[in-house]
């Protein structure tokens, strides 16, 4: 397909936009990448999503879809025939999918930002745990859904893998600010094992953001992280 059936406004720091780019990598479309300064909104972006106002926005044919993870849906379904499933193949597995990926927003990440906005030690301390807490439920989830293959989906990245994966980035640089690590090869030895599967996949491997511009990058959303 050409580049410009197919465009994408985002950033290179963006957890949910990095959920697109992996998808498209996945099933080897090509495509526009209109990288968003931090800070302003492009009339492009105020124009294809004016609900939300905000990154990212897949435009595939001169349509907008938004939000990431129906974003990714939208790929595997408009690009059915290339690459590999993104979505399980049965309902309940796909129920079970999108329930866990729904958790990791709503819960398992709202935990770990709590980590860079702390008030203080003992605040951080009750992130820490918070986290480590809801990660020991990743990994079960993880067994069940793998059934021993290497990714959530199976034997290749799928739905859930990408909304998990798509913060391994952001959770080195919370690792860095806590001085903890959260995901840990003793108490979630089958995530921690994944979390390496899933870095250096060639879907991921390129789009993965280097931890030191990243964690400078964090500076300017949480300032009160730690140098």
């Amino acid at each position: 397909m050409a580049t410009g059936d197919v465009k994408l406004i985002g950033s290179w720091a963006s957890v949910y936009v990095m959920r697109a780019r992996i998808a498209l990598n996945l099933k080897s479309i090509s495509y526009e990448f209109l990288q968003e300064t931090y800070g302003s909104k492009s009339e492009l972006l105020l124009k294809s999503n004016p609900v939300h106002k905000k990154i990212p926005v897949l435009i595939h044919a001169d349509k907008p879809v938004c939000e990431s993870n129906i974003i990714v849906q939208y790929i595997d379904e408009a690009w059915s025939s290339s690459g590999p499933s993104i979505l399980p193949s049965q309902p309940y597995d796909r129920a079970i999918a999108r329930f866990w990926a729904a958790y990791i927003d709503d819960k398992w990440f709202i935990a770990v930002r709590s980590i860079l906005t702390a008030q203080g030690e003992e605040e951080k301390k009750a992130a820490v745990a918070q986290v480590e807490e809801r990660t020991v439920l990743l990994e079960k989830a993880f067994i069940d859904c793998s059934n021993g293959k290497p990714f959530f989906n199976g034997d290749h990245i799928g739905y859930l893998d990408i909304a998990l994966g798509s913060f391994l980035g952001w959770l080195r640089v919370t690792e860095l600010d806590a001085h903890h690590k959260l995901l840990d090869e003793t108490k979630t030895p089958s995530l921690f094992l994944w979390a390496e599967r899933f870095r250096n996949d060639p879907a991921v491997k390129p789009l993965m953001p280097e931890t030191a511009k990243l964690a400078e990058f964090a500076k300017k959303l949480f300032p009160k992280m730690q140098a």
